[in-house]
Order: structure tokens, then C-alpha cells, then sequence
């Protein structure tokens, strides 16, 4: 594997994880990783279910910057360690997740759509009284009218989400039949100099390759794309780096030559 970071990485600190800082350090190293970024969550106005907390996937950012510093000064002579983030995107939020964005000197910003319209695809009522077609189609144009009004971000996190939840999950998605939908994502992505990422835990939910899926990640190539980062989305330490091997050739045969790793902000390639 010549994948040397993982750029998409939960801790405790998000409210979907347990696991210990400094336990995905280790296991960075054990895998021989030479970089990891963590990207807890921060979804301001998020749609929760019975049972979760307000706030629940909402960083203390503040202890979370201040843990983050404090072990890559522990760890700096093993592993290089930058300070991301996740931000959920929802257009009545822009400003907010500008604010936010702004505030903390984060390395790396990942913006992903965790819901759509108000509402989240792992839930039923997201695909209730329309077709899955039409879903989907709701979805990646929610993903358009974000990047279209807002830029502060590096990567778009997991650009097809949406196809992992839902009935009979990815079954059915026919690419060209959301061609114009997702071109139009792609082509603003590009214009304005950002990139998207290559998650890895499609592979995980079965999804048969990663997050987008081979169709878009082409798409993205053919139309100039250049700037992608690689992510685990891991939020344990058994999943760092899972299926990476498989995501570098699949990245291979769609024309990539490497990938990028974000520091201050600034992509930075590395050759496959």
C-alpha cells in the first residue's frame, strides 16, 4: 500500500465513536502510516433521533483542538498529526459554518451532507411517499445548491451517502441517469478549486468500492478533477485504513496518479 495517510478519522470526540485518541495514533503507527487527519463531527442543527442528545454530533471543539495539539507534540518524531474537521452542510447554516470555519485553524475541512431537505437518508422518512429515484435525485441536488452557495471548505466528504441507506440500497443506481445532476456538482467542485474525497467505508457497508462510487470518481477525472483526498472514515481503530489497497488501484484505472493531503488548508500531492 503506498497510501501513507488516512484524512478522514472519528474519535471520542464525535458522538458516534469511543474510541480513544491516542489508540488510533497507535494504531496509525502499527499500520506504518506516516499522516493521519481527524475530522470529528460538527453538525450544527442536525435532525436527531429518540434517544440522542441535543448537540450530539455537535465537537467540543475547544478541548478537542487542545488534545490534538498536545499529542502531536507527544507524537511529533512518528507520525505527523493535522487537525480536521467534518461539517455538515445545510443551506440555512452557511453562515454559521462559516463562522465556524473560520474560527479554528483547522488543516482540513470536510464538508458532507449528512441530510438532505431537512432530512437524513438513514432515517425511513427520508424515503417515504417517493420513489427512490426520486430520492436520489433530491439529494444530489441538495449537494449542488450547497456548493453553490458556499465554499469553505477543502474536500466533499462521501458525495454519494445517499445510495447506502434506503431500500435495496445501491441497487438500481444507473450513473447516467444522474449524469446531469452529478456533472453539475463536479463541474462547480472544480471551478472553484476544491476537491472531493474517496471514503473508504463503502467498501465497509458493502457497497462494492468506496464513497463516491467508480462512475463518479471517473466522471471527476474526465472533467479535469485533480485535488482528492482518501479517508476511512474510521471510528475505531480495526477500521483505520480498511480497503485502502483496493481504493489505489480503483483510483489507478479511473487515471489518478496520487492524491492530497491537506496542511493549513493547502493541498499537498503525493504520487502513488
Amino acid at each position: 500500500m503506498s497510501i501513507i495517510s488516512d484524512c478522514h478519522l472519528h474519535t471520542s470526540f464525535s458522538g458516534d465513536s469511543e474510541a480513544p485518541m491516542e489508540n488510533m495514533i497507535e494504531k496509525a503507527l502499527s499500520l506504518g502510516l506516516k499522516e493521519i487527519t481527524f475530522t470529528e463531527h460538527m453538525d450544527f442543527d442536525f435532525i436527531y433521533e429518540e434517544g440522542e442528545p441535543e448537540g450530539f454530533f455537535e465537537v467540543d471543539t475547544d478541548s478537542y483542538m487542545k488534545t490534538i495539539f498536545e499529542y502531536r507534540d507527544k507524537y511529533s518524531d512518528r507520525i505527523k498529526i493535522n487537525f480536521g474537521i467534518e461539517l455538515g452542510m445545510q443551506t440555512h447554516i452557511n453562515e454559521k459554518n462559516k463562522a465556524y470555519a473560520k474560527k479554528y485553524p483547522f488543516d482540513f475541512i470536510i464538508a458532507s451532507s449528512h441530510l438532505a431537505e431537512g432530512m437524513d437518508p438513514y432515517l425511513k422518512n427520508y424515503w417515504e411517499g417517493r420513489s427512490k429515484t426520486d430520492a436520489w435525485h433530491g439529494y444530489f441536488n441538495y449537494i449542488y445548491e450547497i456548493v453553490s452557495s458556499y465554499n469553505e471548505f477543502d474536500s466533499y466528504g462521501h458525495l454519494d451517502y445517499v445510495l447506502r441507506y434506503g431500500p435495496g440500497g445501491k441497487t438500481g443506481f444507473v450513473f447516467d441517469d444522474y449524469r446531469e445532476d452529478i456533472d453539475r456538482i463536479l463541474k462547480q467542485i472544480i471551478y472553484m478549486g476544491k476537491g472531493i474525497e474517496t471514503n473508504t467505508s463503502g467498501y465497509y457497508y458493502k457497497m462494492g468500492g468506496p464513497h463516491p462510487c467508480k462512475e463518479i470518481l471517473k466522471r471527476y477525472k474526465e472533467l479535469g478533477g485533480e485535488i482528492l483526498t482518501i479517508g476511512s472514515d474510521a471510528h475505531k481503530p480495526e477500521n483505520m485504513a480498511q480497503y485502502f489497497n483496493e481504493a489505489e488501484e480503483l483510483l489507478k484505472n479511473c487515471g489518478f496518479k496520487g492524491y492530497h493531503i491537506f496542511h493549513e488548508r493547502k493541498p499537498e500531492f503525493v504520487e502513488f
